[in-house]
């Protein structure tokens, strides 16, 4: 693959990659598909603004020297469709980030197979739609996957790849290992509504506003309980990784009691059911999701205390004993004494 990509589509997301990719110290350039006919070069001019915004951002946030800006900004090209033929035809790899409409897609996806070499892979950027289903459209689907980058797409880290039963492996690795090279972490998944994030994400926010619905709390409680207890936990242990560290009982006697107060969406997964039956529970009993040996389970749990701390450190949630008001050896008698008055006695 060469040092080149081309971006097809120069919206939000199309200019998101391309402040990733030119930050990552490769050679892009992005097309505009639409035929804008004298507001094109004004368009252009937008999206050039936005990216720059965008990695002056990461200069305030001390990710990019300020010396350093016209040289990532010069590895980025903004072109019509008009005048695109020649880097479409060097590009080493082509994201697609046309809007999602599936006749759109249908037009990006034979316009970009018509420009590209023969071999050249092409990754679309959809949320919405399955590569096989894209897959559809091209002559070629050996070379056609899919790179779901988060937004915001220069920020995020994750992008997960997911390609078809057709997709090349060689594809496949070397997507990834551009995206490794710019500094994004990709994760493969197969060909599924939803991905991976987004549909953890639907499960949760739909149960996050069934909450408020039901008057458990507002949403500011509700969020800040997200952030402090839920987030943080999260951004050390994966799901499946938290599941072993409590054990896999928990997660099972809790669903249960659940399902039975709020309904089947809280049924126990198979095979949470079948690893409760293996004895497979999780960190306690060296396996579960993730086998961790006997020998190193003490290590395992100290490392991921530290990771937690470190965590909380970093957003402000972690208090240090010298932080904390000194109080004298009454003091906790005095706050719990603060009753509210008023109200019946019983």
């Amino acid at each position: 693959m060469t040092a080149a990509v081309a971006v097809a589509g120069a919206g939000r997301m199309g200019q998101g990659i391309a402040a990733a990719l030119g930050f990552g110290k490769v050679e892009v350039t992005v097309v505009d598909l639409r035929d804008r006919g004298a507001a094109g070069e004004a368009y252009l001019a937008a999206a050039r603004a936005e990216i720059r915004a965008s990695l002056e951002r990461k200069v305030r946030l001390g990710l990019l020297a300020e010396s350093d800006l016209p040289e990532v900004l010069g590895r980025i090209r903004m072109v019509s469709r008009d005048v695109a033929a020649g880097a479409m035809a060097e590009a080493g790899l082509v994201f697609e980030a046309v809007p999602e409409v599936l006749e759109v897609k249908r037009t990006a996806l034979s316009w970009i197979e018509s420009t590209v070499g023969p071999d050249t892979p092409i990754a679309s950027t959809t949320s919405s739609f399955l590569v096989s289903r894209l897959a559809e459209f091209v002559a070629r689907p050996q070379r056609l996957l899919n790179a779901h980058w988060l937004n915001p797409a220069d920020l995020m880290p994750l992008v997960e790849v997911s390609p078809s039963a057709a997709t090349a492996p060689a594809v496949v690795e070397a997507t990834c290992a551009l995206l490794s090279a710019v500094g994004k972490t990709p994760v493969v998944c197969a060909a599924s509504p939803g991905y991976i994030v987004p549909r953890l994400q639907a499960l949760v926010m739909n149960e996050a506003v069934r909450m408020v619905e039901e008057g458990v709390a507002s949403a500011a409680e509700i969020d800040r309980a997200v952030r402090i207890g839920f987030g943080s936990r999260f951004a050390v242990l994966g799901l499946l990784e938290f599941i072993d560290w409590g054990g896999c009982d928990t997660l099972f006697h809790a669903s249960n009691y659940l399902r039975g107060e709020l309904g089947e969406r809280f049924a126990p997964a198979s095979l949470v059911e079948q690893n409760m039956a293996d004895g497979r529970r999780g960190t306690t009993d060296g396996g579960g999701f993730y086998d961790i040996a006997d020998t190193a389970r003490d290590d395992y749990r100290a490392q991921r205390i530290a990771d937690f701390a470190q965590v909380l450190d970093a957003t402000g949630q972690l208090h240090r004993y010298d932080d904390l008001p000194r109080h004298n050896g009454r003091a906790a008698a005095g706050i719990l004494s603060a009753r509210p008055t008023g109200g019946s006695q019983n």
